[in-house]
């Protein structure tokens, strides 16, 4: 299995919000959205610079200072094998592996320290 690159995602109740903070304070610029049902932003991808920073809508978020707000990603060549390693490793598993309706395989686990972390196949590495 080899990690394929990672980036941080921000979780947030207030998306529109967040998204012009990283605007206006980094020059950052909306370089995907993903929209739910209802057409409003549920994930958005900012480039900054060489960097990519997600910043996803969970209505669960926490308040500033009050507990998680950051979501790790991290893309590999194989979802399916990653997520089987971390389990035996110890993690915690959150979700099963599933194809999602953007084109990317994910699963959602945590390490043993809590932290919510994402292993995703992009869509490219998915269909091949």
């Amino acid at each position: 299995m080899a990690v394929r690159s990672l980036f941080p995602i921000l979780l947030t109740r207030e998306l529109p919000e967040l998204v012009r903070f990283y605007e206006r304070a980094l020059g950052a610029v909306v370089d995907y959205r993903f929209a739910d049902a209802h057409g409003a932003d549920a994930y958005v991808s900012l480039k900054i610079g060489a960097a990519s920073l997600g910043i996803g809508r969970d209505e669960d978020a926490l308040p500033p200072g009050a507990g998680e707000r950051v979501a790790l990603w991290f893309y590999v060549d194989d979802v399916d094998r990653a997520f089987r390693a971390w389990v035996a490793a110890g993690g915690h598993p959150i979700q099963s592996p599933e194809d999602m309706p953007w084109g990317e395989r994910v699963a959602q686990v945590r390490d043993p320290a809590g932290n919510l972390v994402n292993l995703g196949a992009e869509a490219l590495a998915a269909e091949s």
